[in-house]
This record gives structure tokens, sequence and C-alpha cells, in this order.
């Protein structure tokens, strides 16, 4: 297949704000790949390269792009254009960077206006044309003719969409058979959706069970004989990290075992410190022995995945707890109740706040382990409004933060038109090394400024605290943030796993319900009030009712 052909069906994507349009697009084009192309057009389409990082910054591709005249006729096939990318991501040593220069500099000789166009938005992160992995494994179901849910499940425990997009499309029902939970391998971890409090979760679920939501490190831990390997929230091996965890699992009884949980460093007294604290234990250069004797981790676990050779993905929640209370003591689990009341659920939720957790996770004791889906099945509540946001752009500080990157602007992931939404703007609750850091961070992903913005690659996740949501007429999406303020940085997220806009829009509408509700309240009571005659009577300043003269 030509570029061309393919860069044509991103621009029909890009302009196309339905999902079922998005999906037909997709579809249409998946079955018209060979083979051999099939991956290098799932990753493009999904916005990124199949060879990942390949040392190209963004003042490269531009001198690439602007070098010499385009081709006017389309001639450059895909997998021509992926063995030059590949042929760049091995180009490493001295003069490399001349060498991969050269390289680009081939391609897009041989590459029309359009077809540049498409490669350096690619290269820099910025294709954002509405093909994200949920519309593009809709649309290989469509193409392939299998049920959406089977290749969620594939993707959930293969962890790459574009070899479950391969084998879908190539070997039909029949080869997706052979995706399944693996020890050793990790599979993609649950998520949970935002409740407003407990009372809320509790009408949701009903059937249910509360545990401490830990301000922590997610880990998911394989155990497969004297073999334990530790991966992170987004299926980076971390076990060389973590040693006393991985000792902690070798030495339960159990032969085969995949858990679930949370690392986290607590102070003597058992509360936790802040999670930047727990996270300088995932650092890139570590003196583990030392880092470990100064900053201890404790795991605590809270789902089992696999036990003695039983997957239990399927089982309900309230099963898959008995396991884990078979494998795990008390010590080694996240604290938790099951069907509580609501005087329990408020006690309880208060309790974590007052050991200085995050709050509580709400889940249903019927719901089996959807991993990689951010389900009702699991709602939490914490003690404020907070939302893992997309950094899209900073301005530079004025004042004493003149010269670093100060006011973020921030963006919610928009799962059926792609992209990222904007719902504001924030400088608030930056310390001096948070700004120091978030300058060379942002600076790293610049894609272009102006006089007072630069642009950058939507990549870094930060969890913004706030008050609320209102409507506005600014953004794009209709809504902004009340009061948002940076509450940490979440490295171990990746853009694929910030808050989306539907989950605004829902805190958004709840808030309006309960004002709503409210006034509704608020006008039965006059109304009972007026009924009784204690409405638009004059009032005796002496405090009797009218009519009580002496």
């Amino acid at each position: 297949m030509l570029v061309s052909d393919l860069v044509a069906t991103s621009e029909r994507v890009a302009t196309t704000s339905s999902r079922l349009e998005k999906i037909a697009a997709l579809a249409d084009l998946l079955r018209r790949l060979s083979p051999e192309e099939v991956e290098v057009g799932v990753d493009w389409l999904a916005g990124r390269l199949r060879q990942g990082r390949i040392g190209l910054g963004p003042s490269m591709v531009t001198e690439a792009r602007r070098a010499g005249p385009a081709a006017v006729e389309p001639a450059l096939a895909l997998g021509e254009a992926d063995a030059v990318f590949s042929e760049i991501a091995r180009t490493t040593g001295a003069g490399s960077a001349g060498q991969r220069r050269a390289a680009l500099g081939r391609l897009f000789a041989r590459a029309t206006e359009v077809e540049r166009d498409f490669f350096a938005r690619l290269l820099v992160g910025e294709l954002r044309q509405g093909a994200l992995e949920a519309v593009m494994l809709e649309a290989v179901a469509r193409a392939a003719g299998l049920p959406p849910a089977s290749l969620r499940r594939a993707v959930m425990l293969a962890g790459d969409a574009a070899e479950v997009a391969r084998t879908a499309l190539l070997e039909g029902a029949y080869g997706l058979q052979r995706f399944s939970l693996q020890l050793l391998r990790p599979v993609q971890p649950m998520l949970a959706q935002a409740a407003d409090d407990v009372a809320a979760a509790l009408g949701e679920l009903r059937a249910m069970a509360l545990e401490w939501k830990l301000d922590g490190a997610r880990v998911q831990v394989h155990k497969a004989g004297d073999e334990v390997r530790v991966f992170s929230r987004s299926l980076n091996p971390v076990t060389k990290a973590v040693p006393e965890i991985v000792e902690a699992v070798r030495a339960l009884p159990a032969r085969s075992l995949v858990l679930d949980g949370e690392a986290i460093a607590l102070r003597p007294d058992g509360a936790p410190h802040p999670f930047q604290v727990t996270m300088r234990r995932f650092g890139r250069a570590l003196d583990v022995a030392s880092l470990r004797a100064e900053l201890p981790l404790r795991a605590l676990f809270f789902d089992v995945l696999h036990l003695d050779g039983e997957d239990l993905l399927d089982r309900p929640g309230s099963e898959r707890a008995a396991a884990l209370r078979q494998v795990l003591d008390r010590s080694q689990r996240v604290p938790r109740i099951e069907l509580p009341t609501a005087a329990e659920a408020d006690a309880f939720f208060a309790d974590a706040l007052a050991r200085g957790h995050e709050g509580v996770m709400a889940k249903s004791l019927a719901a089996p382990y959807e991993a990689g889906r951010r389900g009702s099945s699991w709602l939490k509540v914490k003690r404020a409004h907070t939302l893992d946001l997309v950094v899209l752009a900073v301005e530079w500080g004025s004042g004493r933060r003149r010269g670093r990157l100060s006011n973020l602007h921030l963006g919610a992931r928009d799962p059926a038109a792609g992209g990222f939404v904007m719902l504001g703007k924030t400088f608030k609750g930056m310390t001096d090394e948070v700004l120091a850091w978030q300058t060379q961070r942002l600076l790293e992903l610049e894609i272009t400024r102006d006089a007072y913005t630069v642009y950058v690659r939507p990549e870094l996740v930060v969890e913004i605290a706030f008050d609320g949501v209102q409507a506005s007429p600014q953004y794009p999406g209709g809504l902004a943030l009340r009061f948002a303020r940076v509450k940490r940085y979440r490295p171990d997220k990746t853009a694929a796993d910030a808050s989306t806009i539907d989950e605004v829009r829902a805190i958004h509408a709840g808030a309006l319900a309960r004002e709503a509700g409210a006034l509704a309240r608020e006008a039965g009571a006059l109304a009972r009030e007026a009924d009784e005659g204690g409405i638009g009577q004059p009032t005796d300043p002496t405090g009797g009712q009218p009519g009580d003269r002496p």
C-alpha cells in the first residue's frame, strides 16, 4: 500500500466527529493492508511508530521537511518508509545524529507535501486524528468480523494492540485464542471511575467492598516457582528496584501467582510518605541497597489474578478476595470491609483519611477483573476532586518565576474524537523544585513556541486538584476547572491513562443535579411553609406571629 492511501484515511478520520464513520474508514483501510503492513498501519493510525522513539527531535524533523521540494506524485510505500524508520532506530554511536538526519532527508525527498506533514506530526507525537486505541480496536474488529470484546480482552492480556490486530486480521478468532494470561508477562491493570462521595458509590454499586486508596505506586507481581517479576502500572519491569517485594512474594506458599497492589513507603508510625517520596524508589539511576535502607517499601495487595495454575480474571470480586485471603495474611492486604452500611462506609472513609491515605476504593463484589478498562465496577472516592490531565503547553513565568516554565495548559483525553480537550490553565501548587524540574522536562518535549508559550508533545501527566467544573465558552469542550492546582506529577502514567472529557462532563452533570436537587428541596420547604401560613405574612419585629399583638 502507498503511504498516500493511509494518509488519506488519516485525514478522513481527523475531519469527522462521528465515531462510527471513523471506525468504518479505518476498517476499510485495514482490509486492504498486506500481512506485512498490518502492524505498521495500525501503529501509524494510532499515532505512534512501531519502533518507538528513534532519536529525531522537532528541529531535525523541521529541517528535513523544509529541505528541498516535495515529490509531486505519491510513490512511497508503507514498507519502504517503515524500513527507513528502522534504519534510523538502529543508528547509534559517533556521528549517528548526522546519519539519522541524512536518512530522514532521503525519506522526505521522496514524500509529497501531504506525506511530509503526516510524517512530521507522527514523529513528534502530534498526530491527533481520533484513531485512539479504543477506536482502532473497534475498526480491527469490524475488518476481521470479530466481536470487539474479544479484541479488548486479547489486548488486555498481550499488552500490544498492533500484535493483536495483526493476529485478528490474519488468523481470526482462532488466532486470538492463544492470547491468555501468561506468568511473568504483565496484563493491563483494571482502572476506576471517580465518584463524588461514599454515598454515591454505595448507591451505584450496592453489593460492594470498600478498600483504602493508597497513595503509592501500582505494582503487578508475578511468581512462577522461585522466579518473581514486578511490573509498574505502565507494564514496565521494575523488579530490580524493589528487592523487598520480590523477597516477600517469593516466600509465599503459592507455586504460581499474579498479584495486583501498591508499593508504598511508610513512616515509622505507619503513615504514608508523599507519593513523590515513594517514587524515588523507581528512578532511572538507583543505588538500590542504600535506597532500600533509607526508604524501605511495603507492598499491600488488593487483587489476585492467578493462583496455582488457575486464572481468576473472570471470577467475581468476592471470589478473588477470598482467594487473596488464602494466600496473604492481613498485613499484606489492603484493609477492606464488605457490604458496609452507610454509617460504616462513612467511618471507614474517615479512618482512611485520618491515617493519611487518599480515600477509598469502592469495588463491586460481582464484577470480574476487566483489565485496561476504566469502568464503573471500581469507583474511587477522594477527599477532593482530582483528575490526571496532560500538559499541552506551558507559558513562561514572570517575577520570581521569570526564566521558568510556569503556567500549564491542561487537557483531558477525548476517546471519541481523539486528541485532548483543554480545560484551563494553572500555575498554582508548584514548589521551586517542581518549577525547575518541569522547565527542564517540558523543554525536552517542545514542539514549537511563540513569544510567551512553549507547545509540547502531549506526554506528561499531572494530577490536578480542583474545586469544581463550570461551563466556559472559552474552551472547546465548553467546560473549565475551578481553582485548579498541581498536586503532583504522575511519571507512572502515560497520556493514554489520562482522565477523559467524559469524566469531566460527569462531574459537571453531577454538580448540576445536586444543585437542582437542593433547589427542589428548598422550594418544597418554602411551599410547605406557605401552606402553613408562614410565608408571605408581615413579620412582627418583636418576634411574635402576625395577629399576636397585645
